[in-house]
């Protein structure tokens, strides 16, 4: 939970552009059904033309 909202807020500043061009936030949800059960998964992240910042669960 800590991750996502580090992620979220990064993103929130990030996206004023005030450090060069804006950064796009981006976000993906995840679910899988197998033998083990039912598991999860999230990717938070942003980038611009030069830097990627990915977080994952």
């Amino acid at each position: 939970m800590k991750a996502i909202l580090v992620a979220l807020c990064l993103a929130v500043l990030a996206s004023c552009g005030a450090d060069g061009g804006p950064m796009t936030p981006s976000a993906a949800l995840g679910m899988s059904v197998g033998t083990g059960g039912v598991s999860t998964g999230a990717a938070f992240g942003m980038s611009n033309n030069n830097v990627s910042l990915a977080v994952t669960r």
